[in-house]
């Protein structure tokens, strides 16, 4: 009777760990590549903290691409993001999921046969007018070249897709996942 109930025992205990409940997969982490198997177009791969792709990831993916909602569908980590890019342009791509929103804005400046994501820190967005601003502050003969070079900066990044309110939100999400 020992031996039944103890094997009985055994088994329960078996069954209990291998229908152990399987954690949902979240991406937190993630960059923008160019797509080797389509011209003029960028993959958005998952990856842990240490940037190797997460190649469990797969399914279906709420993404937003410079303010417009898109579901991405992610196979082996990685997920096409089918939407010509015929100029250099900035992309703001945000994730949100149960631990938090998730966003990267990139530079992919693009060549005339490849396409090269550049990751912009939200810092830099803040460092350079606030340098700008205290060289004006510190050089008075400064202000009008301060002024111009922001008015450049400002024109260059609404050229190329940075909007105002992108550039705000990328700036505030950056100070929301510091902390």
């Amino acid at each position: 009777m020992k031996k039944l109930s103890l094997i009985f025992c055994f088994i329960l205990a078996s069954a209990a760990f291998s229908y152990a409940e399987t954690a949902t997969i979240a991406i937190n982490h993630f960059v923008v590549k160019e797509n080797p198997f389509a011209k003029d177009e960028v993959v958005i791969v998952a990856t842990d903290s240490l940037g190797y792709t997460l190649e469990s990831v797969n399914g279906m993916f709420s993404f937003s691409v410079n303010g417009l909602d898109d579901t991405l569908k992610f196979e082996k980590g990685a997920a096409f993001y089918r939407h010509k890019l015929l100029r250099s342009t900035f992309l703001y791509v945000r994730h949100q999921n149960d631990s938090g929103t998730h966003s990267i804005l990139y530079y992919v400046y693009r060549t005339d046969d490849k396409l090269m994501p550049i990751h912009i820190p939200w810092y830099w967005l803040l460092v350079i007018p606030c340098v700008l601003g205290l060289l004006a502050y510190m050089f008075k003969k400064f202000i009008i070249i301060a002024i111009i070079i922001f008015a450049i900066f400002v024109f260059f990044n609404y050229h190329n897709g940075l909007t105002i309110p992108t550039f705000f939100e990328s700036i505030i999400d950056g100070l929301k996942n510091m902390f």
